[in-house]
């Protein structure tokens, strides 16, 4: 498969970038196995209720912090308590200072002659957000942030991770922020579904330190923000994942050496923000092993074929997408066929795929009509793939519809309960969406994450080929199962650090070593990439930012979880952005495309131009994909009204 970062306006911290120059360095050896430790102490909930107890009392009376703070943030803290305590009335415009004041004035802002001082209120007990032009005062049930350019209106906190702050940013829709527009009622099809996840907040390393998430090589968000560009409308904003758009790629991450331990090698690298001064930018890779000689897979194909599948970019494209995988099947493999409608039905009992003549013509004999009973379907392809399991292999169903369920036992969790249920047993599934206009991103997606399998969206005969020709491996042979990374910020080197995307995969640090969490599943060759927005201490030297953890089981039921950790040493840290990789820019190109088509508050300030601008000078001529991604930022730009001259230009 293909194989994440975020751009965080925050003038919270006027922090030097590192200014030592460090050797470019593309990968670090696989990672090497360890004894899990017993580090996580700190991260239980008591504790963290003391701390964020004890930083609003802090706030409330207003003493001096502690000496063990970097002195920006005693400055956040005393300038909001005084923000706080003092009268509001007109001020005097703020004197030249060395954070970040804002370079324009918002009279709607509490402190209105004061530039960008102080940023707004902060929720939970988390630091404020960064200033909407001028920003109200903190209070101590949220230190107010310092503010930046005094455009758009950042909705993110700078503090702790709470369930407070995920729910409040689950609920509350992103803004597009001031280059961005809200996409068309009509355009977003009311009909269909997707579920916003809000957007990851920036933590604070001394309240949290680690970051906890289930992988993810799901690609179909790309795809249908690819359709939806093409078709000339922008995609909802709630249908695009950051880590979806980044796995998308490849970036030629290398494989684990033969015998090792590890079934993925972990790849890093770091460098200054090209959008933000004093951010930099924290990528990190992990590829997994290619399997060449691969177990026989034992496949049950289930196919809506309702009334609503009737279109040429529906089952047709579905029967297309199963003869293109039935092509590249051995005799050892088998094939079983079923659908669902009004009612369902066993199409073809499992079949070497030796007969491909016969599976095809029973591909080819289905047609569209009636209802959608999905739960009923589900019922009769699980017991189909019973039938043909064999311990060892890969048993696997494959569901390929537009995810609409209105006939039968339609309970969403009730459908989940059933397909984790067998994902424990031992057959997998994976989801393959087609159409759009009444089409379900979420079911589909949910369905795939409890499946243990993965989620595709085939908006073409060219996607379908890669799918189930080119990365044959990948989708259907898994190498690693219930897949979860932690990354531990070092406090020496770290103050704050925000993931960009996986917010429908975050793990509670502290379940990452409890083994009953679902997460997620790597496939032969897949690689996955994650990156972080982080502000460093003023000082980094040679100090170690972080240690990444993977904690995985191998396939199949009943298996034991292992862990391998990596450590992030300062020499993989750039002094230029211009020293990383091409495909270290890239991944960051894809990720701040996505934030903008997302409305992500951190990309308020972004242009389109400018991840044109950084995609252009990272990407390689004569990749197809490369191209294709060029092509989508200037559709976006037009269809934004951010597209002026340079967006135009073509290379």
């Amino acid at each position: 498969m293909r194989s994440m970062t975020l751009f965080v306006p925050l003038s919270l911290l006027a922090l030097s970038a590192c200014s030592e120059n460090r050797p470019a360095r593309e990968d670090i050896p696989a990672a090497t196995a360890v004894t899990p430790s017993s580090g996580l102490e700190s991260q239980d909930p008591a504790q963290t209720q003391a701390a964020e107890a004890a930083l609003r009392a802090d706030a409330a009376s207003g003493p001096a912090a502690p000496a063990s703070e970097a002195p920006a943030l005693k400055d956040i803290e005393r300038l909001a308590v005084e923000a706080e305590k003092a009268p509001m009335e007109p001020a005097a415009p703020a004197p030249e200072m060395d954070v970040g004041v804002l370079d324009g004035l918002d009279a709607s802002s509490d402190l209105g002659g004061i530039s960008g001082l102080v940023g707004a209120k902060g929720s939970g007990a988390s630091l404020g957000s960064r200033g909407s032009g001028l920003g109200g005062g903190g209070t101590a049930e949220g230190l107010g942030g310092l503010g930046t350019s005094g455009r758009g209106r950042g909705t993110a906190s700078f503090g702790a991770k709470s369930e407070a702050a995920k729910e409040s940013r689950a609920a509350a829709p992103a803004d597009r922020g001031a280059h961005n527009v809200q996409v068309p009622a009509e355009q977003a099809q009311a009909g269909e579904g997707y579920k916003n996840y809000g957007v990851n907040d920036m933590t604070l390393v001394e309240k949290d330190r680690f970051s906890t998430f289930a992988v993810d090589v799901d690609t179909a968000s790309y795809s249908i923000t690819r359709r939806k560009l093409n078709e000339g409308m922008l995609p909802p904003q709630a249908s695009v994942r950051v880590e979806e758009f980044v796995n998308a790629f490849d970036y030629g991450y290398r494989a684990p050496e033969q015998g090792s331990d590890a079934p993925f090698a972990v790849h890093m690298e770091a460098a200054p923000s090209p959008f933000e001064p004093n951010h930099h930018l924290v990528r990190v890779g992990v590829k997994g092993m290619e399997v060449t000689d691969r177990q026989p897979v034992h496949l049950t194909f289930l196919v809506d074929t309702s009334g609503s599948m009737q279109s040429a970019d529906k089952l047709y494209l579905a029967q297309d997408a199963m003869m293109e995988l039935v092509e590249n099947l051995g005799p050892q493999d088998t094939v079983a066929l079923a659908t669902y409608a009004g009612d369902t039905r066993r199409v073809l009992e499992p079949t070497s795929a030796s007969r491909a003549s016969r599976i095809n013509s029973a591909i080819r004999s289905l047609t569209a009509g009636g209802g959608t009973a999905m739960s009923n379907g589900m019922e009769v392809a699980y017991e189909m793939a019973s039938e043909s399991y064999v311990h060892g292999h890969e048993n696997r169903v494959i569901v390929l519809s537009d995810g609409d369920a209105n006939i039968g036992r339609t309970s969403h969790q009730e459908i989940l309960a059933t397909v984790q249920h067998h994902a424990e047993e031992g057959i997998t599934l994976t989801t393959v969406g087609l159409g759009m206009g009444n089409y379900q991103d979420t079911m589909m997606e949910q369905l795939a994450n409890k499946g243990d399998g993965n989620y595709f969206y085939v908006d073409s005969r060219k996607e379908a080929s890669e799918i189930f020709g080119e990365k044959l491996s990948g989708t259907l042979v898994t190498i690693a199962k219930d897949v979860k990374i932690q990354v531990e910020f070092n406090p020496e080197a770290v103050i704050g650090y925000r993931l960009v995307g996986y917010e429908n995969r975050d793990v509670a640090d502290v379940d990452f070593r409890n083994d009953r969490v679902d997460a997620g599943e790597i496939g032969s060759g897949h690689s996955v990439t994650a990156l972080y927005d982080v502000i460093l201490a003023d000082d980094v030297g040679e100090v170690e930012l972080a240690t990444v953890r993977l904690r995985a089981k191998k396939p199949g039921p009943d298996s034991a979880a292992k862990e391998w950790a990596t450590v992030f040493s300062p020499d993989l840290l750039h002094a230029e952005l211009g020293d990383a990789s091409a495909s270290f820019r890239l991944s960051v190109a894809v990720a701040s495309f996505a934030e903008l088509l997302r409305g992500s508050p951190y990309a308020a300030e972004l242009r389109y131009s400018d991840v044109l601008s950084l995609a252009e000078g990272a990407t390689l001529r004569g990749v197809e994909e490369h191209a294709e991604l060029l092509g989508l930022i200037r559709k976006a730009a037009r269809l934004s009204g951010d597209g002026g001259d340079q967006v135009l230009v073509t290379r």
